[in-house]
């Protein structure tokens, strides 16, 4: 058994019964909850806000790993890190605040801190804050909607991230969001991906045990 962990998105869950499909995730074997955060802005999608992550905290006790997809994660960080989370990932397209200074507000929570990059951005655009961060997520989607396929240059950039942090000596997590099912998660474990995030692949599965088992078995 390998040491890949599973973060279902709640993004493709059942929003009338969120709290008992969270319970349900964790009961099957989840080891985080992705809340992807989005504001019609940064990406052309609305989804969920602070007062959804804070009310569904109560059902249960796995770390929330939330990634903010919105043009100014600066001012959403203490509201979310009250609410509950575990992990805030933003993005280095972020272009309305000092990268750096965002991510030591993050930690100034004593909450994890990652970096999460568009599939046009260049990899390479998280090699200077590599040393500050605990995780890095390279889409493998355009951010914004669920269900879209895998794009295949993003084993690339995960083999690329492996190198470097091995270099580094240090640990931090690859996560890997978008398109990942059990065709595409032996691929990016294979690369050195560490956290999988899926969302139809275990939501809109009748069995989120088993679905969850075959993600992690891939590797």
């Amino acid at each position: 058994m390998n040491n890949v962990k599973i973060a279902p998105s709640i993004l493709a869950a059942d929003f009338s019964k969120l709290g008992a499909d969270i319970r349900k995730a964790e009961e099957s074997g989840a080891d985080l909850i992705h809340f992807d955060i989005m504001d019609g802005h940064f990406v052309p999608n609305l989804t969920m806000g602070v007062d959804l992550v804070k009310a569904v905290r109560r059902y249960t006790d796995l770390p929330f790993d939330v990634h903010l997809m919105v043009t100014h994660p600066q001012d959403y960080i203490e509201p979310f890190a009250n609410a509950g989370a575990n992990l805030i990932t933003i993005h280095a397209e972020l272009a309305t605040a000092p990268i750096d200074a965002v991510l030591w507000k993050i930690k100034s929570f004593n909450i994890l801190a990652g970096l999460a990059t568009c599939p046009q951005t260049p990899i390479s655009a998280i090699d200077p804050y590599l040393p500050d961060l605990d995780l890095v997520l390279p889409m493998s989607v355009e951010p914004g909607f669920g269900g879209q396929k895998f794009i295949l240059n993003t084993l690339e950039k995960i083999s690329y991230l492996n190198q470097k942090i091995k270099e580094l000596g240090k640990a931090i997590d690859i996560e890997v969001d978008g398109g990942i099912n059990e065709d595409t998660a032996p691929l990016v474990i294979e690369r050195g991906a560490t956290i999988l995030v899926a969302g139809t692949a275990i939501f809109k599965q009748s069995n989120y045990t088993s679905a969850i088992s075959r993600l992690r078995q891939q590797g």
